[in-house]
């Protein structure tokens, strides 16, 4: 069976649970905390993966990399996964439980890349923009980077808005090798 398919059908069983439960949003936080937990540390992957280590010992990895002190639900759901042997696919699963859960609640990801730290007024102004073009609620991120020279770039939903001198000075010398 295809992967894409098994992680969403476990993620929607599992929004679902958690939604009658009332949890929803807390198992949305461990299941971006298992996220990242695969990102930040690499090794995850080959251990959970690892034929040889005990499943008690994933279980309890899987806890960790989730936050430690977490739901009965995501608890739950992780023995579930171990028991069925599908931990090879857990990460796949938390995206799409995270990518469920934000189409339910209308929630589109926006980042802020500046030359510079702005303020959080600034950076709350540029939020509320963003949210009052799409109707939703807005996660937002912000990032400094040094080679944008000065300006913004604005990104969210499929849009972006290059507002950067690095990109005024290309679009000047594209004019001028013409």
């Amino acid at each position: 069976m295809d992967l894409g398919v098994i992680s969403v059908r476990y993620a929607r069983a599992l929004l679902k649970s958690s939604c009658e439960a009332k949890l929803e949003d807390t198992v949305y936080h461990e299941m971006q905390t298992l996220a990242k937990s695969y990102i930040s540390v690499p090794e995850l992957r080959f251990m959970i993966d690892n034929p040889m280590l005990a499943k008690d010992k994933k279980h309890d990895i899987l806890i960790t990399a989730c936050g430690g002190d977490i739901s009965n639900l995501t608890t739950s759901f992780i023995r579930l996964v171990l028991d069925e042997d599908r931990e090879n696919t857990l990460q796949f699963m938390a995206n799409s439980y995270i990518t469920l859960y934000r189409q339910q609640k209308n929630i589109i990801r926006g980042k802020l890349t500046t030359a510079a730290v702005v303020s959080p007024a600034t950076e709350q102004k540029m939020k509320q923009m963003v949210e009052s073009k799409t109707n939703g609620t807005v996660e937002f991120e912000s990032e400094v980077d040094h080679d944008i020279i000065g300006g913004f770039i604005l990104e969210y939903d499929t849009y972006r808005l290059d507002a950067s001198v690095q990109n005024q000075l290309r679009t000047v010398l594209t004019q001028l090798k013409k």
